[in-house]
């Protein structure tokens, strides 16, 4: 029996800042910047700023992708935006992304008229639309990548946002809550390993951007390396599909090179707070 009074929503809700665990000192219900901060600009036309957050990663994969497919204008600056100090909502930032969340891309090809780009979905699909890769024009094949992109992008959320944050961050652990999003998870990842059965990537038998934005989430997940002890949790192993198609992308070079940059915990070998060139992440022996 749960002997924990049940709550009552007020009529009108208010702002407790001190509510929210691990994120209560970034959390708040009003967008806009909260100080003045330039970003830095490198040298390249494409300028990042991130975290090695799984929406992060799936950016930095994307580029390094490119780049391992020999497009030199893909060439980026990286710069690590840490969360948890606020330097989303840095001014700089915030005209960047209005919505102050990683990653945001700022193309520079043309100085004097720069291109933002936000939400990691629109990112990973204006990349493959200006250098022409991971994204087929045949026009069946085109609609399953972008239905399995905002497949991810509508999806994440519950695993992210509800599971992993009930699950691993929450103060205090609730057993609805976490029972709600872990049975949307394995849904999820039911859908996920359905698909695989039938072919060999996400969206058919090419490696495209639905790929790119699945994996950082859901394969990282499937190989156990998100939100402590999840994987056991969620039975991961028993998605035998998805355990092959995630444990392929994990063997791509410029998966491996994508997965360090912008990331500020783990192992030393793993660790490129900033990324200026390629010779940074060869460093790391990738």
């Amino acid at each position: 029996m749960n002997d924990v009074a049940p709550y009552t929503p007020p009529k009108v809700w208010t702002w407790d800042k001190e509510n929210g665990g691990k994120f209560a000192s970034t959390n708040r219900p009003i967008a806009g910047a909260t100080h003045e901060k330039e970003l830095p600009v490198g040298n390249h036309p494409l300028q990042l700023y991130s975290l090695a957050t799984p929406n992060g990663v799936k950016v930095t994969i994307m580029l390094e992708e490119l780049l391992a497919r020999g497009h030199a204008g893909a060439e980026y600056d990286a710069y690590t935006i840490r969360i948890g100090n606020g330097d989303q909502f840095g001014s700089g930032f915030v005209e960047v992304n209005p919505n102050s969340k990683i990653p945001a891309l700022l193309d520079r090809t043309d100085p004097k008229k720069p291109i933002r780009v936000f939400e990691s979905g629109s990112i990973l699909f204006y990349l493959a639309e200006k250098f022409g890769e991971f994204l087929p024009t045949d026009p069946a094949k085109r609609a399953e990548t972008m239905n399995w992109l905002f497949w991810q992008m509508g999806s994440a959320p519950y695993l992210g946002g509800g599971f992993g944050h009930f699950y691993a961050y929450a103060p205090e652990k609730w057993e609805y809550p976490i029972n709600r999003f872990a049975m949307e998870t394995k849904r999820q990842m039911d859908v996920l390993d359905r698909r695989l059965a039938e072919t060999r990537y996400i969206a058919g038998d090419e490696y495209t951007i639905a790929d790119i934005a699945i994996w950082p989430w859901y394969g990282t997940l499937a190989l156990g390396k998100i939100y402590n002890d999840a994987g056991t949790f969620l039975e991961v192993e028993s998605y035998k599909n998805v355990q092959r198609w995630t444990k392929e992308i994990a063997e791509r070079r410029a998966v491996k090179r994508g997965r360090v940059v912008n990331r500020v915990n783990g192992e030393p070998h793993e660790l490129l707070e900033e990324r200026h060139s390629a010779a940074d992440i060869d460093k790391l022996g990738l």
